[in-house]
């Protein structure tokens, strides 16, 4: 009987490759289908489902199964020996019928729908090795994306005035209406939930308490895009202010992630950020006005970063699960395979030429030299783009050159034949797409006319990002003194400037402090003595009472039945 990994493998590949020449079909005609059907019909209302088919949404659709057919077929061999694999396939199953829905649909409930299955399926798969690290790190991923589904419910209630929540047909309304902006504000607050935009970036590093299968199919193709592609989808709505807001939130996003990468130690946690910092590019290119660039960047990232989180799997896998890359060292020798996918893909998101990276990140940089933006989001592009270099030749010096640092009686070797099958499918599509979607995407190139100094900047960086990776990688924080600033300001970044603290303790501890005070000062306060306890003293009064009266003393039988006399008597 065939493995539920390799059918789900062949399923979702097939159905992969015939959307994808679909959607290169409806982008060279320009074609877009509008589908709606009637499900049930009662007199005058009826329940009606829509969805919406472009190139964008059939492409995007095959790259989530493509990836998530090869992280399943992975996923076969890392997992052997969890007694729940078909548990976790379905839950993987689950978590892409919902991305799909999120992506072909037109109407902001059925949005909805595609949403919240992501951040529940989600949960579950975050949860899945049952921990209290695993809890935690569950519940902070659910509460931060309950915020966006709360803005997608208000969004959805304000959109009654126009009749329907196909927001397709009412996007230039959006934009007009001084009374419905406030739909794209709530729109873009749910963006920046799910692509953990700051103040909401501390969820995304947590998550990686899943499975390593999990990180690579949720934060390369599936869920942290799912705010990008939404804000892609409305950014014909997107004002002037809104715009401007966007463009700083994603720069400050860019540098953050890109700082806290430079001084993590977690190997999940670098390509987290990594994958952070690169959402920030992103919204950073569509606020300019480039939503085919970010895109193209989007689909192009999903494929590299997917494959960098099932290296990072299969060299924890090796290791023991040691996730800690100064454990490591002389990977090289050991997983030549995986090492070289590894670089690949670490050159690829650094942007070197002819790779798939450098089709977008070379366009993207040149667009934003061109754009018309200050010097403040010009120097904090370039510096993210450096530390970008930084973080990568970090990661390699640390894990792949030299001596192992794992232990003498420890030995790595190179993983399994299905682990392997799976990353070298994915590694031709990290090589050879880039320039292939660029060609599609762009069939006439942009015009870039630069300075001869705005060319040379871009390369500056990018050396003094690698000449600083290599000189923190030299620069061993464990034998500095814990007083002196330097370890203090490693922390610092490495924690994301404490946003992590300011998500958690900072919302909860005045509300729970003052819900002390009112507990003190009310129920063990006056309000109880004059309340529930000043009732209760009554009561237990007259109930003493009642009970004397009742205790069968003839004496007090004898008084009562005087008076009774006395009163008929007297009235």
């Amino acid at each position: 009987m065939p493995n539920i990994c390799v059918i789900y493998f062949g399923l979702f590949g097939s159905i992969s490759v015939a959307l994808f020449i679909l959607g290169v079909y409806f982008l060279a005609l320009d074609y877009s289908v509008f589908f709606e059907y009637n499900l049930v019909m009662m007199n005058s209302g009826g329940i009606v489902m829509t969805f919406y088919f472009d190139w964008m949404s059939l492409v995007f659709i095959s790259f989530v199964l493509i990836i998530s057919g090869m992280v399943v077929y992975y996923s076969q061999e890392y997992m052997a020996g969890d007694l729940y694999i078909n548990r976790f396939i379905i839950l993987v199953a689950m978590f892409v019928l919902s991305m799909v829905l999120l992506i072909v649909s037109p109407n902001l409930i059925s949005i909805l729908l595609g949403w919240d299955g992501l951040g529940l399926v989600s949960y579950c798969l975050v949860i899945y090795y049952q921990n209290v690290k695993s809890f935690s790190a569950g519940m902070l991923t659910a509460l931060s994306n309950r915020l966006g589904d709360v803005a997608l419910l208000m969004a959805i209630a304000w959109m009654l005035n126009f009749g329907s929540w196909n927001y397709v047909f009412y996007l230039e309304e959006l934009k007009g209406d001084k009374s419905m902006v406030f739909v794209t504000w709530l729109v873009i607050l749910a963006g920046m939930t799910k692509s953990a935009q700051i103040p909401f970036s501390s969820w995304l590093p947590a998550a990686m308490a899943a499975p390593t299968p999990v990180s690579a199919l949720v934060h390369s193709s599936t869920l942290v895009t799912a705010g990008v592609y939404l804000l892609i989808r409305f950014n014909y709505a997107l004002g002037e202010n809104a715009v401007y807001f966007l463009l700083f939130i994603s720069s400050m996003t860019m540098f953050m992630s890109g700082l806290g990468a430079s001084f993590e130690f977690d190997l999940k946690k670098i390509i987290a950020l990594s994958t952070l910092s690169q959402l920030g590019l992103m919204i950073m290119v569509l606020s300019l006005g480039g939503y085919k660039l970010a895109f193209f960047h989007l689909l192009v990232h999903a494929l590299f970063k997917a494959l960098l989180f099932m290296c990072a799997g299969s060299i924890i896998h090796s290791m023991g699960n040691v996730q800690d890359i100064r454990c490591m060292g002389g990977l090289g020798t050991g997983m030549p395979i995986v090492s070289s996918y590894f670089n690949i893909c670490n050159l690829a998101l650094c942007g070197l030429p002819f790779l798939s990276g450098f089709y977008s990140k070379d366009l993207v940089a040149e667009v934003m030299s061109m754009g018309y933006v200050g010097g403040y989001i010009y120097m904090i592009f370039y510096l993210s783009l450096g530390l970008t270099v930084c973080y990568s030749f970090r990661l390699v010096y640390y894990g792949f050159v030299g001596n192992g640092n794992y232990g003498a009686m420890s030995s790595v070797s190179e993983s399994g034949s299905m682990m392997l099958r799976g990353m070298t499918g994915l590694i031709f599509f990290v090589v050879f797409m880039g320039s292939l979607l660029c060609w599609l995407i762009f069939p006439f190139p942009y015009v870039i006319i630069l300075p001869t100094f705005m060319k040379v900047t871009a390369l500056l960086f990018i050396f003094l990002g690698m000449y600083l990776g290599y000189e923190l990688a030299k620069f061993d924080f464990s034998r500095v003194n814990l007083s002196l600033k330097s370890y203090k300001l490693s922390w610092f970044f490495s924690g994301m400037w404490n946003m992590p603290v300011i998500s958690t303790l900072g919302v909860s501890y005045y509300p729970l402090v003052g819900g002390s005070a009112m507990f003190k000062s009310l129920d063990h306060g006056w309000a109880e003595f004059f309340g529930a306890q000043k009732i209760y003293m009554i009561l237990s009064g007259k109930s003493t009472l009642v009970q004397l009266v009742m205790f069968n003393s003839i004496k007090v039988f004898f008084v009562l039945m005087v008076v009774w006399f006395f009163l008929v008597f007297m009235f």
